[in-house]
């Protein structure tokens, strides 16, 4: 059985197209499915007509969180409700297009463990927004180790995959997790779709801080970066030293405050990054050590078989 994981934040327009689009085609393909709903603490009917889908069908598992606690949250807690052999992840929006599921499908029935949704083409997106994605997996990739451009949160898992997901506790960010456990793996090319209704829950803002978190999750990078600015500062140091001293031997003071108030600020400028990367470290230690869950699911709805 083929378990596909849903998360909708705000979503009430979408949920019942969403289930009928991909059932639809699982239909006609003879694939058995479970469709696990996680209603990310929408402030609209999201998880109402979730639980009214789930009288009319027989196949839905509906999840309520107690508040928002963000998209990778609601898919780990999808995957932890799946009980299918492998189970697909998509949006709810439609922008992942369906038709693919039955594609990444037969490549798992052909011995493949993770299948990934690339994307060939982003769709109907903001330039600001598509050069700010391409640099960001751009670094990211560079920092881990693998190559994640267009990946996307679309994507296939094995049971086996999702069972070590299932047991990693830390806050993840999921599309590098899938790259950093292995297995057997192939893509699957798509293009974005236009969403079915309503608008990106994104912000630049949320993006941005987003791709802090994900980069600090998988590379110490930033760290290092304290290192060579530090190592930096010393080779400065050391020119004006040198240059310092021999101004002393010939008898010429070191002339100018412009030149003092410069080098304060430059080395004030340093510290103060260098202690920002190295506090925002501590503070995703902080976070980890807490042990707190990584989302609470308030209310469950399941479909009587």
């Amino acid at each position: 059985m083929l378990s596909i994981v849903i998360p909708a934040y705000n979503e009430e327009n979408c949920i019942v197209r969403a289930y009928s689009a991909i059932q639809s085609l699982l239909n006609e393909n003879k694939i058995a499915a479970e469709f696990i709903f996680v209603d990310d603490g929408s402030m609209d009917r999201t998880y109402q007509i979730i639980s009214d889908l789930s009288l009319e069908k027989e196949n839905i598992v509906g999840l309520h969180f107690s508040r928002n606690f963000g998209k990778e949250s609601a898919i780990s807690a999808g995957l932890a409700a799946a009980s299918g052999d492998c189970a697909v992840v998509i949006d709810c929006d439609l922008q992942h297009p369906p038709e693919k599921i039955v594609e990444m499908y037969r490549l798992w029935e052909q011995g493949y463990e993770i299948v990934e949704g690339v994307k060939s083409a982003r769709g109907q997106e903001k330039k600001l927004h598509r050069l700010g994605a391409k640099f960001f997996y751009s670094l990211i990739s560079r920092m881990a180790g693998f190559d994640m451009a267009n990946s996307s949160d679309f994507k296939l898992l094995d049971r086996k995959v999702i069972d070590v997901l299932n047991k990693m506790p830390e806050r993840g960010f999921f599309r590098a997790i899938s790259f950093w456990v292995g297995y057997n793996k192939t893509t699957v090319e798509y293009t974005v779709n236009e969403r079915v209704d309503g608008e990106s829950k994104w912000s630049t803002r949320g993006l941005v801080k987003y791709a802090f978190s994900n980069i600090s999750s998988y590379s110490t990078a930033p760290m290092q970066t304290v290192t060579v600015l530090g190592s930096v500062m010393l080779i400065i140091s050391v020119i004006f030293g040198v240059w310092a001293l021999i101004d002393k031997i010939v008898g010429r003071a070191l002339e100018g405050m412009t030149t003092v108030i410069i080098i304060t600020i430059f080395i004030g400028s340093i510290i103060m990054i260098s202690l920002g990367i190295i506090g925002y470290y501590i503070a995703r230690i902080y976070e980890e050590i807490k042990g707190r869950p990584k989302y609470i699911i308030s209310e469950t709805v399941r479909s009587k078989k």
